[in-house]
């Protein structure tokens, strides 16, 4: 695995995006992968796969110097895969869960990798048909990228709460924000993690897990926060896919200023993971409309502790990540749902281009 070599570039962003190929009638899941992957648009080779299930895609950015190059980048895959999809009479749709999928009715991707991690975690990976924005923070410093990652710990609740994007699981009203992060956590070395201070104690916890067969290799820690030592970056991995390209990218824009100011700053806090986790809760729960527990004591609304994040940042995307403000994608599917039933709520999730 690489090790501190890696991290040797600040302010460079990546983008995983994850989202749903269906039927372009039913727009219920398909397995697509076989079908998608004959014959890959140029744009998107080397930058595409499948998840667990041959209906679950991701896309990959090429590394960005820029907010604007990351944006077109982002485009571009999304553009590319939606038109390779229609070529073949599906279409795409995105969000934290495909609101009606029968995760037991679906095929598995196939691969040593994929059955390897079905025979040793089971049930809770045989459902995991979850969708999730990871945004990469290039850092030039190995120590400094695991005590940003130990800081960032604590506004992951926020992160979630504002891209709650996953009401609805088997056709049902969860009451849930978002049910992809409950899902997911049903997963071994999921959630928030521990504080680990320096990058020896990471490093070394790191290879443990993979010495000890604990997972199959470093990509196999799936922490909402995470130091990548193969991308030298901080991977942030909390947020619900976003349905829109506009809202998505303003999560990157708020991720990058968030890492960067964190970077800069001597804040050194060790919140007890209890409380980390009931404000992860929080926002699984009501997303927008959660309240949050300080790290000291008392309370503070989604708007409060939002506008906080937002007057300590330095960035010139202030007023798309102002944005991120505005109706939850869970709130809107709602609203969808009651005006038209499922029909109305599966399209309300379609990628437009």
């Amino acid at each position: 695995m690489p090790g501190r070599e890696a991290f040797d570039e600040r302010g460079t962003v990546g983008v995983e995006e994850e989202y749903f190929v269906v039927d372009g009638e039913t727009l219920e899941p398909v397995p697509a992968a076989d079908a998608l992957f004959d014959d890959v648009p140029d744009e998107l080779e080397g930058h595409v796969g499948t998840e667990l299930f041959k209906f679950v895609f991701e896309t990959t950015t090429e590394k960005s110097d820029t907010l604007e190059q990351a944006r077109e980048e982002m485009r571009r895959k999304r553009v590319s895969l939606a038109e390779h999809a229609r070529d073949h009479g599906y279409e795409v749709l995105v969000a934290g869960l495909h609101p009606t999928a029968l995760w037991d009715e679906h095929e598995h991707a196939e691969g040593e990798r994929y059955e390897s991690q079905l025979d040793r975690i089971g049930y809770p990976q045989h459902r995991n048909i979850t969708a999730g924005l990871h945004v990469h923070v290039g850092l030039d410093d190995a120590d400094e990228a695991v005590r940003v990652a130990d800081e960032a710990r604590r506004y992951l609740p926020l992160l979630l709460a504002a891209s709650a994007n996953s009401p609805f699981w088997y056709g049902r009203d969860t009451g849930l924000a978002s049910a992809r992060a409950v899902i997911f956590e049903n997963l071994p070395n999921t959630g928030i993690p521990s504080r680990f201070g320096d990058w020896d104690t990471f490093r070394s916890f790191e290879r443990r897990m993979v010495e000890d067969g604990s997972v199959a290799d470093r990509g196999e820690i799936w922490w909402d926060v995470r130091p990548h030592t193969e991308y030298g970056t901080v991977e942030i991995r909390s947020p619900d896919a976003q349905t829109s390209l506009d809202r998505s990218f303003a999560f990157v824009a708020l991720c990058r200023a968030l890492i960067l100011e964190l970077a800069e700053s001597d804040d050194h806090t060790e919140p007890r993971r209890e409380l980390l986790n009931e404000n992860k809760w929080r926002a699984a729960r009501y997303g927008h409309d959660a309240s949050f527990m300080r790290l000291d004591e008392g309370t503070v609304t989604f708007d409060e502790a939002f506008a906080e994040v937002l007057d300590a940042l330095d960035s010139s995307y202030e007023d798309e990540i102002e944005t991120l403000r505005s109706a939850s994608g869970a709130r809107r599917q709602r609203d969808e749902y009651a005006k038209g039933g499922e029909e109305r709520l599966k399209e309300s999730i379609r990628i437009r281009t």
